[in-house]
């Protein structure tokens, strides 16, 4: 018997016309992506430059972003839906600034190109990552690897520049994924902001949101010390703003909790970041009597939990000589998270089939 997901067998005779077709739709769909790519980073440079130019007429820098940005995203958000927050207007605002012409701006790239790319501070770096990406049909994926990398620093001070291009080429082909599907291209979660329309992220974002929830309670009810000190704490750094999902202190060990959350596989990227919050934290935060700030990385995958303690290498002995009997042990951790994860989605799916019986009566 024929599966029912089989594609059926084109005949010889049909087969020209069924190309013809494909080629079409191919050539149909390519060039909405572009058309919708093309006005989304258009639109997000006209913004960046309105807030420039609101920014110059008189406004100090530092209170503008804390105030008028913070506004203007809540506006927005309310009348266009996702897609304005504080973060990305400040990243419109860095794209006009990055690239003040919009002769500049190629339509082939993409707004998650652009964000790439404005985090390049050389100009020279930052124009040659562009032209390299446009002439190389790099994806976004494939620009931050070789920013990562620093193709073009390595380029410039390498001898046999030939063996450098061969070997940055032949890891992007490795490394590059399959091209998107027209599918996979209309979930992207920039696109579906940009049009305003519903994604999985909604269900993501309630599930994170719910284990957050009950992770701060559960914390709480521990009775080791912990106070609550706040959710999505903002930190900042002279260019970025960093926001910690849930920020704690314990009274007996005179120290900060950072924790972040992340729905998936745990990274190095991820520990490289929590490592960075910490200092950042330490910096901005730590008072003269204080330990040295810990971070706690908790990554919910469908399968099953990973918990990590983010320590710095000064602190390592403090830590285990001092923080574990105070703190839930790692393995603790993991079981609660696997054991709310299974709560919240149970709660989800209850609202969700709630809320289309409601739909349907």
């Amino acid at each position: 018997m024929t599966s029912s997901n089989t594609s059926p067998a084109i005949t010889q005779e049909l087969a020209p016309l069924f190309s013809e077709i494909a080629a079409i739709v191919q050539q149909s769909r390519q060039q909405v992506q572009l058309a919708v790519n093309s006005a989304m980073v258009q639109c997000y440079w006209h913004i960046g430059r309105l807030i420039v130019e609101h920014e110059q007429q008189g406004q100090a820098r530092a209170a503008y972003g804390k105030h008028q940005l913070q506004t203007l995203s809540e506006q927005l958000t309310t009348e266009f839906g996702k897609g304005f927050d504080t973060s990305n207007l400040r990243n419109m605002r860095s794209f006009f600034l990055c690239f003040p012409k919009w002769d500049a701006v190629s339509h082939k790239l993409s707004w998650t190109h652009y964000r790439k790319l404005i985090r390049i501070e050389n100009p020279n770096a930052r124009d040659w990552y562009q032209q390299e990406a446009i002439e190389q049909h790099w994806s976004a994926r494939a620009l931050e690897r070789q920013i990562d990398k620093l193709y073009y620093e390595r380029l410039l001070s390498s001898r046999d520049k030939a063996a450098v291009q061969a070997e940055a080429e032949q890891k992007i082909a490795e490394a590059e994924p399959p091209a998107l599907s027209a599918k996979d291209y209309l979930r992207d979660p920039y696109i579906l902001d940009f049009l305003n329309q519903p994604s999985q992220r909604l269900l993501e974002s309630d599930l994170e949101q719910g284990l957050l929830d009950n992770l701060q309670a559960f914390l709480l009810e521990l009775g080791k010390g912990f106070a609550f000190v706040a959710r999505q704490q903002r930190i900042r750094t002279e260019d970025q703003d960093f926001y910690i999902d849930l920020v704690f202190y314990h009274f007996k060990l005179k120290c900060f909790l950072l924790i972040d959350l992340k729905l998936g596989k745990l990274t190095h990227q991820d520990v490289g970041q929590m490592d960075s919050y910490v200092r950042i934290y330490d910096q901005q935060q730590r008072a003269a009597n204080d330990n040295p700030t810990i971070g706690l990385i908790l990554c919910s995958q469908k399968s099953e939990a990973v918990v990590k303690y983010s320590v710095l290498t000064d602190s390592e002995q403090l830590f285990a000589a001092k923080y574990l009997p105070y703190l839930p042990s790692e393995a603790e951790l993991k079981r609660e998270l696997e054991l709310e994860r299974l709560k919240v989605q149970a709660q989800l799916l209850s609202k969700k089939d709630e809320a289309k019986q409601g739909h349907l009566e």
